[in-house]
């Protein structure tokens, strides 16, 4: 690690191998209100913010974890329990492990297509509205124009 004194000289040496943040160290800057990064990477204003990205993949892993629970046990179980012969401890064994990694999977594709999703979402509302904006700038023109010509023939 190192100590403060050689942190500050690798800081002011430029040797760093990346941008201090709030808390030295810790990779890139970020607000304290909000935790978004101070310097982000020009990805254009149709972007979610980090922090939004986190949290909706955050709550994608544990809808879709729970949602691959619940299906595993009302579907998976009954499955093992006609298959395999046995007392309830023994469909429980058998069937614990694929009822972990199919919720498992289930909780990486939530984590993984909800912040997609929101990315489309905000991406497709931005491109409604400026599409609207410009379908709308075009009418305005067309009419002013045509106002204009006409008050300009003489009659």
């Amino acid at each position: 690690m190192g100590t403060r004194e050689v942190y500050e000289e690798k800081l002011r040496s430029g040797n760093l191998f990346h941008e201090p943040t709030l808390n030295p160290g810790l990779g890139s800057p970020r607000c304290p209100r909000c935790f978004s990064f101070v310097n982000p990477t020009p990805s254009g204003e149709w972007a979610i913010t980090p922090v939004l990205h986190d949290a909706t993949k955050v709550a994608g892993a544990g809808v879709g974890g729970m949602l691959g629970a619940v299906h595993g046990f009302n579907r998976g179980l009954p499955f093992i329990k006609k298959h395999v012969k046995g007392s309830m401890l023994i469909h429980l064994l058998v069937g614990l492990p694929p009822l972990l990694l199919f919720s498992g999977a289930a909780a990486l594709f939530g984590g993984y297509t909800v912040p997609k999703l929101s990315q489309l979402s905000v991406t497709s509302y931005y491109a409604s509205s400026s599409a609207s904006y410009y379908t709308i700038s075009q009418a305005t023109s067309y009419i002013e124009d045509n106002y204009s010509s006409q008050q300009e023939k003489p009659k």
